[in-house]
């Protein structure tokens, strides 16, 4: 147990060993570049900076700062076009949709109104229709009256045909009747 828990001791020193000469070559290779480094800026004339060469150079970054400046505000208007034309087009969006939805609801109303026209004439019919039959009903009765009472005079007018009811007269004069001359 003792001997799985300790690792293999004569490997990790060969490893830390390996390490060591890595860590040595490294540090040779640092300091070769870093002599080499300063031999190039001591030797190089052109790397630090000149004066007439940095006014030069502030003049174009001022230059550019401001043409970017200038875009930067151009930008800006051009998005705030933009969120405003997205903002119209949103609108306009809208309202086609509420357009549309009215169009759709008076489509539909158009087509229900020849049945709502029809069903309301038919409820403004149905008390007329009502009326005329109530009139109907009381001229059938009124004309069955009518030749009831036509056919009892006639029935009566029969009986009293074979019996003529003349007027009667005062009663005779005896004598002789009366002319008018020759008138």
């Amino acid at each position: 147990m003792y001997q799985t828990d300790t690792p293999n001791f004569p490997g990790l020193q060969a490893e830390i060993s390996h390490l060591r000469e890595e860590l040595q070559v490294r540090d040779q290779l640092v300091q070769q570049l870093s002599q080499e480094l300063f031999r190039l800026v001591k030797g190089n004339s052109n790397f630090m900076p000149q004066p007439q060469v940095s006014e030069r150079h502030q003049t174009e970054m001022r230059m550019l700062r401001e043409q970017l400046e200038e875009v930067e505000q151009q930008v800006k208007f051009y998005q705030d076009q933009i969120t405003n034309r997205d903002t119209e087009i949103y609108q306009l969006r809208q309202s086609v949709q509420e357009l549309t939805d009215r169009s759709r609801m008076l489509e539909q109303v158009v087509q229900e109104l020849p049945h709502i026209y029809r069903r309301k004439f038919a409820e403004r019919l149905t008390p007329v229709k009502e009326r005329i039959e109530k009139l109907q009903r009381e001229n059938r009765q009124l004309h069955a009256e009518l030749q009831s009472i036509s056919y009892r005079l006639a029935v009566k007018n029969r009986r009293s045909t074979s019996r003529i009811d003349l007027p009667e007269f005062l009663p005779k004069i005896s004598g002789p009747i009366p002319t008018f001359g020759n008138v």
